[in-house]
């Protein structure tokens, strides 16, 4: 090997680190009246750097060597990978003393090889250039050409390769199921014609193609396969006749040896679901799905092993297999806030015929959907044939709007926020809507007005009948009709006794992180929050994603809500006989983020913030 350029043993430490600093940058430093020309090879092999400058490792033939075949390819290896792209006829040439030989240059994996058009002259010298065109992904060049010479000898070679080694041997058994397994090849091969002829197949499975990638280096070709190989399994490896030395010549026929993996007793596992355990607002259409700790037999994975049931009803569905994951699609959307069980069963076994160690049973609730509102979404107050009263200085709605199919008259002590049109107010008496108000006539009420008022009763009727106990069975009463100082979860709460109440502490809703929690609470007579007294007030608190858009509550009669002033209450209250907010002289101002919708009374509101969600 000739590398054209030199370093000074005395002078190596002194420079190494500014040797970086050119390759890095570029920059060409004069040092002294000496130009030094600093040797790569020498910093990379002593600090063991790779990326620093790019060098020649290896080369086939060998510098010097004689009696080289006549049809031999010429190789360089370099010690990282390369810019593929400055690896050209330009920059690996191969010479005939003065006069250049024509041929292709390839790159693959470090190895650039040259491959002349026709066979060498015999008993003839060459030399082989790689020069400091080729450059690393870095951009960082090789400091000087690399050139090496070799002599042919009388012709070419016609010897095919032969594979003389393999691990694991033919007839191994025990073998680890995460083995890479090796080739070793009587001579030097053709790197571009491994990866093609190197398979494994699972031959207990019928010859399943086992998925992997090939690396070759020296003599050797190495499977790497993608997954650990399944255990108690026999497979078989294969070179075939693809496979061909740098001269050309092929294996004279494949190669073929079988090697057994080692007895797999572990039982697989469950390792993920979809949906997790204890989920809730999962979709009506979602499709479940099962990971485990390993590969499977796909024929044990099946509707008898894996089923969903809706309590003792199982439910019809199609299940498939595929890498580690089981999937189970029902034929039809599941109900709605229905509470299912999934399970997989220890007759589902791995490759090995390791089955669970016991069933796997998890559980998830679908999503309870909000009422359909219409356009009562759009009021923050309501008061369906008989009017909305205000009496304070502080009544405000937010976002929303006002209504009522009575006549404009019914409002009073309101204006609208978005016309200024006054409904009878009085200098005590003042509230703004916002969103604005809609009645029937006399102006300034309008028949349009009254279309609107007309459309968001009826959507609301529909939005009560939805949540009513014939519509959404199966309430709890978790405290006999008391919520106050309770922590719920979403679902349907009915109260046992007809009435519920918000009186011995506040009321706190967790969405345990899901913001599509959803609340319905049912009486079929009377809600009250709140106890009389300048500390009655009490309080709905959301937590944990709850969100004030999806707590509704079924009043069979009235509702009061802190006749005391103050507190903070949750959700759209929808009663047929009036909502009423605090009571007449009371300054603290009430707070409703949701919507007070009455069916055939009025509400009524005393210093009232409504926040319509």
């Amino acid at each position: 090997m000739k590398q054209r350029s030199f370093v000074s043993e005395s002078l190596l430490p002194g420079v190494r680190t500014l040797f970086q600093k050119i390759c890095r940058t570029k920059l060409l430093i004069l040092l002294l009246p000496l130009v030094l020309v600093v040797s790569c090879k020498k910093v990379t092999e002593e600090t063991g750097l790779v990326g620093v400058c790019p060098i020649v490792v290896a080369t086939t033939p060998l510098d010097k060597a004689v009696a080289v075949s006549t049809n031999t390819m010429i190789t360089a290896r370099f010690n990282e990978a390369m810019d593929g792209a400055t690896l050209n006829v330009m920059t690996f040439t191969l010479t005939r003393g003065a006069t250049p030989v024509a041929g292709v240059v390839t790159y693959a994996d470090t190895l650039a090889t040259f491959t002349p058009a026709v066979m060498l002259a015999p008993n003839t010298a060459y030399t082989a250039t790689i020069t400091t065109g080729v450059k690393d992904p870095a951009k960082n060049s090789m400091v000087s050409e690399y050139v090496w010479t070799f002599t042919t000898g009388e012709g070419p070679d016609i010897v095919a390769p032969t594979v003389i080694s393999t691990d694991p041997a033919d007839a191994a058994i025990g073998v680890a199921p995460n083995k890479k397994i090796a080739a070793v090849f009587s001579e030097a091969m053709d790197p571009l014609s491994i990866p093609t002829s190197f398979k494994i197949t699972n031959t207990t499975l019928g010859g399943t193609a086992v998925a992997g990638t090939v690396t070759y280096s020296g003599t050797t070709a190495v499977f790497t396969p993608a997954v650990s190989l399944p255990g108690n399994t026999t497979f078989t490896g294969t070179i075939t006749t693809g496979a061909k030395d740098l001269a050309g010549n092929a294996l004279v026929s494949k190669y073929t040896w079988n090697f057994t993996t080692l007895k797999d007793i572990t039982p697989p596992t469950v390792i993920s679901t979809d949906p997790l355990n204890l989920a809730t607002s999962v979709a009506v259409n979602k499709v479940i799905t099962a990971n485990f700790s390993e590969a499977m037999d796909p024929l044990t994975i099946t509707a008898l092993t894996f089923t969903l049931n809706d309590g003792d009803l199982p439910v019809a569905g199609t299940v498939t297999y595929a890498g580690t994951t089981a999937t189970f699609t029902p034929l039809a959307d599941l109900a709605t806030f229905k509470t299912y069980y999934a399970t997989i069963t220890t007759g589902a076994k791995d490759l090995a015929g390791n089955a669970l160690v016991s069933n796997y049973t998890w559980s998830f609730t679908t999503l309870l959907p909000p009422p359909p509102l219409g356009i009562a979404a759009f009021f923050g107050a309501f008061g369906g044939s008989a009017g909305v009263t205000n009496q304070g200085l502080n009544t405000v709605i937010n976002n929303g709007r006002l209504g009522t199919t009575a006549a404009s008259t019914l409002v009073t002590g309101f204006h609208d926020g978005l016309t200024a049109a006054i409904y009878t107010e009085t200098p005590l008496n003042v509230g703004n809507v916002k969103g604005g108000i809609f009645t029937a006539p006399p102006a300034p009420g309008t028949a349009t007005s009254f279309t609107m008022a007309t459309s968001a009763l009826s959507d609301a009727t529909i939005a009560y009948n939805s949540i009513s106990p014939a519509s959404k069975p199966g309430g709890t009463d978790p405290g006999a009709g008391e919520l106050g100082g309770l922590t719920l979860f979403q679902g349907v709460y009915q109260a046992a006794s007809g009435t519920f109440k918000i009186t011995n502490g506040d009321l706190t809703l967790d969405g345990k992180g899901d913001p599509n929690a959803t609340w319905i609470f049912q009486t079929a007579a009377g809600l009250t929050v709140g106890t009389a007294g300048p500390a009655g007030a009490r309080s709905v608190i959301l937590i944990n994603g709850a969100q004030a858009k999806n707590v509704f509550w079924y009043v069979g009669s009235t509702a009061v809500i802190n006749g005391a002033g103050g507190g903070i209450m949750v959700g759209t209250i929808i009663a047929p006989s009036g909502v009423t907010f605090s009571t007449a002289g009371n300054e603290v101002q009430t707070v409703l983020n949701g919507r007070a919708i009455s069916l055939n009374a009025s509400v009524t509101m005393v210093n009232t913030t409504v926040n319509v969600p």
